[in-house]
């Protein structure tokens, strides 16, 4: 069982969002746990303040650190190996390939989703294995990166899906976009389905899908052909 740790200060954003399909079915077979924590519920203080000013100045509050550390203290004396993942602007890029290695590489991860200016930069300092981020832009929050991540990772827990075709065959998962795809009815609006999906020869469908992979990538993202050009020089 993959076990996802995630502290938060809007709980509720995330476990609405897990009642409802493939996350939901991976839960309900045990195949994740999913664990959200409150940050407030880890102050000491009264008003379960969690943000201050930051020192030397400048706009808007700080997350504090010690309630973070609370609640990460609290998720590891129940999982002792834990790899924690900080959401915020200033991380790298989170792909496929990053993805691949966290699920692959950990059992349990901690998540933290920052606020405001962000947390006190001694508790990324102290506890924090890799800081992630979803995109180039700025969220209010780390709550909706981090359903992004969350919902990513249980795409590849064993089981979680049909079968690993589900998502190899997926934007991004080899490198590449996905080719086309195609449903009933045959003939919409004078628009056909290529024939050779029609055709019941695996061997061209697979090789149009790969044609089709191709021109999708090279027309849509250039950046991510260059990448996979180099890959295949690389290999």
């Amino acid at each position: 069982m993959f076990e996802i740790n995630i502290a938060t200060i809007f709980p509720d954003i995330f476990e609405n969002v897990f009642k409802y399909s493939i996350i939901k079915r991976a839960i309900d077979r045990n195949l994740i746990e999913i664990n959200t924590y409150d940050i407030r519920d880890y102050t000491l203080n009264k008003h379960k303040k969690i943000d201050d000013y930051p020192y030397g100045g400048g706009p808007g509050m700080l997350m504090m650190a010690d309630p973070i550390y609370r609640c990460y203290e609290n998720v590891k004396k129940k999982k002792k190996e834990i790899h924690t993942i900080y959401l915020t602007p200033k991380g790298k890029i989170l792909k496929q390939k990053t993805l691949n290695e966290i699920v692959k590489k950990n059992k349990s991860i901690f998540v933290i989703c920052g606020h405001y200016e962000g947390v006190d930069q001694r508790l990324i300092d102290l506890i924090v294995d890799e800081e992630i981020s979803i995109g180039d832009y700025v969220l209010t929050g780390g709550e909706i990166a981090g359903l992004v991540l969350i919902d990513a990772i249980a795409r590849l827990i064993p089981g979680v899906l049909k079968n690993t075709i589900c998502f190899e065959e997926e934007s991004h998962y080899n490198g590449l976009l996905e080719h086309p795809q195609y449903t009933k009815p045959r003939e919409w609006r004078n628009l056909e389905v290529p024939e050779v999906l029609l055709s019941g020869n695996h061997e061209e469908i697979a090789k149009w899908k790969l044609e089709k992979s191709i021109e999708e990538t090279k027309n849509k993202r250039p950046d991510m052909w260059e990448k996979y050009i180099e890959g295949q020089k690389n290999d």
